[in-house]
């Protein structure tokens, strides 16, 4: 398992009968040239020892948030900053629980809400405990968070009940571990572009011609793909949301400098055409404010057309190219009609007419139009970081197919 070679993992080991199982899983993860720092929540610490724990790290072992040997090190920041994944085995349903609310009791939670990194939670527990609809509410808060669920496997607890919620075996919790490194590794030699939010076309120095795009849907999806190894950049048109971790930004206004940036960052594998461009402008914009006595009519021309020029050009053409169709109506009719025209190879189309996915909706509900494919995909209601989450791992199958 070469992707581990030099990995930095925390594992937080949660109370339970399974919790002696971790100490294998900390053997195997050193013997792939891993290293492992440990948490033992309160709960562990009746199953297994930190001198058991330690032995086999050969690292300190973390037990409590408040230290007095340790206060100036604050290791809930430590931690949850070295760690290049974070690593729940098992994880309980209260911590679940916990985990799901926010809540920051004790320092395996504190860590958890302290980091910026990717969280896996490999569960253990009786299997009413599991099929407990709280429980599944729990996980798919998660889930929709940055929370990737290993799941239990099938077989007889040490209970005496037989079903789902036995603890997965350390070899396949490594195995995924390993294969979401490699992900990352492979991911790192494509390029990705994307636009979000909405241009401006300027009448003058004080009034525009705009649209409601709030860019959340393109910004989770620049996000996603430098999660999963992208190199990504970011057009951006105004808006009010944080730059995306690691993502190179590029601030623009108007449709005319969006074409202009994206041209100067061509070639790359994959460009996302997510903003909302301004289909017009003013023929010509007035230096100076425009009274609202001489306001008269406005002459209008049309905008260039990003996505059109960018999938139509045949040196710097990505491989895949993405263009997104926000409707009102005719949603299907429309997405097929601008995939044929604009020579696309994927329409992300969803109706804006749904208050619920609307513009300012933190939630999104798309559908997936593919070029040479009659089938239809759909990505049901959810947060805009989930679809991304869908989207983005779409995107990189299909990359590598490619080749």
């Amino acid at each position: 398992m070469k992707n581990l070679i030099n990995k930095k993992i925390l594992l937080i080991i949660c109370g339970g009968i399974a919790a002696y199982k971790a100490l294998e899983l900390i053997r195997i993860l050193k013997k792939n040239s891993c290293t492992v720092k440990t948490i033992l929540t309160k709960g562990a610490l009746e199953f297994i020892t930190p001198l058991s724990v330690s032995s086999l790290s050969n690292e300190k072992v973390y037990t409590d948030l408040f230290n007095f040997e340790n206060e100036a090190e604050m290791d809930h920041i430590s931690l949850s900053r070295w760690a290049d994944v974070i690593l729940f085995a098992p994880v309980t349903a209260n911590k679940i629980a916990q985990l799901s609310n926010g809540l920051a009791e004790d320092l395996a939670t504190t860590v958890a809400l302290a980091s910026n990194k990717d969280i896996f939670l490999a569960p253990a527990m009786n299997v009413r405990m599991w099929e407990n609809k709280i429980t599944k509410e729990n996980l798919n808060k998660l889930i929709n968070s940055k929370y990737n669920v290993i799941d239990p496997n099938i077989g007889e607890m040490a209970c005496g009940e037989y079903g789902t919620g036995k603890f997965a075996e350390p070899i396949e919790i490594t195995n995924i571990i390993n294969n979401y490194f490699k992900n990352l590794e492979e991911n790192k030699k494509f390029k990705a572009l994307i636009t979000a939010g909405p241009t401006r076309e300027y009448i003058d120095p004080v009034r525009y011609i705009s649209n409601r795009s709030s860019g959340k849907q393109g910004y989770a999806l620049a996000e996603e793909l430098q999660k999963n190894g992208f190199q990504t950049t970011l057009i951006s048109g105004p808006t009010n949301l944080k730059s995306p971790h690691g993502v190179e930004i590029i601030n623009v206004n108007s449709a005319q400098e969006m074409f202009e940036k994206t041209i100067e960052n061509l070639p790359v594998d994959v460009a996302i055409f997510a903003a909302a461009v301004a289909d017009f402008k003013v023929e010509e914009t007035k230096t100076d404010k425009i009274q609202k006595n001489v306001l008269g009519s406005l002459k209008l021309q049309k905008t260039i057309d990003i996505l059109d020029h960018t999938s139509k050009h045949n040196k710097l053409r990505p491989k895949i190219v993405i263009g997104f169709a926000a409707e009102t109506k005719n949603v299907e009719e429309n997405s097929i009609n601008k995939l044929n025209q604009k020579n696309c190879d994927w329409i992300i189309a969803n109706d804006v007419s749904n208050k619920k996915i609307g513009f300012d909706s933190n939630y999104n509900e798309v559908k997936i139009f593919k070029k040479n494919k009659s089938k239809i995909e759909n990505i049901s209601y959810n947060t805009k970081e989930m679809i991304a989450k869908t989207l983005v791992k779409e995107i990189s199958n299909e990359l590598k197919v490619d080749g």
